[in-house]
């Protein structure tokens, strides 16, 4: 057989003619138009928001800031050095980085290790377990905040960062957990055989297989819950009074200096532009977590 494929010699590469690849672009083209407007659509208000933070105190009353694109000299960027000379935003802020980070940190290590738990470890009701698991993806938010307002309140640790860091990993678990056993699932099995037959210990296997192994997964889950943990307003409003996340301080800027905008402003896009920065710097793994135990 390999005689006569030789023989038969190299197979043709069947090109694409001029015309084929301008109809195609052409038939393409109006779905192209319309994510591009969609896209511009959407981009509008963070524009917008960034253009305001801009704007002097004096000339934000005046006109819409759309006007101050043909005038651009008129924009500062003294806004951005009043906020960061404001000491309750810059303190929320970094009361915002330890909240996320450490809410993302513990529910990424807790949902790994259960994950390897429920994928490659045989141990009574299981099944069960990974079921009551699924179960709580369903239990609304809202649910747990009176009866977790009291349990604080008795614990002591109202209106602390471990206590909002707290409330997010455990809300964060279930859908973690999900996630990553789908992923740890569709590893092959060979790979944890030969590992155990050379004496590594599960510990061992969890950091120097699955760990690797799952990078997409995980990456994809961090951001998913550093968003959702940093975005947060509802937590945050119920177990913080002195200690304030970035969306509860300009919450109260908004409710105290309603006309205060070149403050509110730029702290709201900071606020914006961090997450996005954590978004682009891990975008690469974000498309393989979301298919993430989807093919095996």
């Amino acid at each position: 057989m390999a005689t006569a494929a030789a023989e038969a010699g190299p197979v043709p590469v069947v090109r694409e003619s001029l015309s084929s690849k301008i109809l195609r672009v052409v038939g393409r083209a109006p779905i192209h138009l319309i994510l591009i407007v969609v896209g511009l659509f959407w981009l509008v208000p963070t524009f917008g928001l960034f253009i305001t933070s801009l704007i002097a105190p004096e000339n934000i009353q005046e006109r819409g800031w759309w006007h101050f694109l043909t005038e651009p000299s008129q924009l500062t960027f003294e806004n951005y050095r009043n906020v960061l000379d404001t000491e309750a935003i810059t303190e929320a802020l970094l009361t915002t980085v330890w909240i996320s980070v450490g809410a993302t940190v513990g529910t990424v290590l807790v949902a790994a290790l259960a994950g390897y738990a429920f994928a490659w470890l045989d141990f009574p009701g299981r099944d069960w377990i990974f079921i009551f698991v699924i179960a709580l993806l369903v239990v609304p938010l809202q649910m747990a905040l009176i009866p977790m307002f009291s349990l604080y309140n008795k614990v002591g640790i109202f209106d602390t960062v471990l206590s909002l860091v707290l409330f997010h990993i455990a809300f964060g678990l279930p859908f973690a957990i999900f996630l990553l056993r789908n992923f740890f699932i569709g590893i092959p099995k060979d790979i944890l055989e030969s590992a155990r037959i050379d004496g590594a210990s599960e510990l061992k296997i969890f950091i120097r297989l699955m760990l690797p192994l799952g990078l997409p997964a995980i990456a994809s889950l961090a951001i998913f819950q550093f968003l959702w943990v940093w975005n947060d307003l509802l937590v945050a409003l119920t177990f913080g009074r002195e200690t304030q996340p970035i969306t509860v301080a300009i919450f109260s800027q908004l409710r105290q200096f309603g006309a205060n905008i070149e403050l509110i402003a730029p702290a709201a896009f900071v606020s914006l532009a961090i997450p996005l920065v954590v978004f682009f710097a891990f975008q690469r793994y974000f498309v393989q977590g979301l298919l993430a135990g989807s093919v095996k």
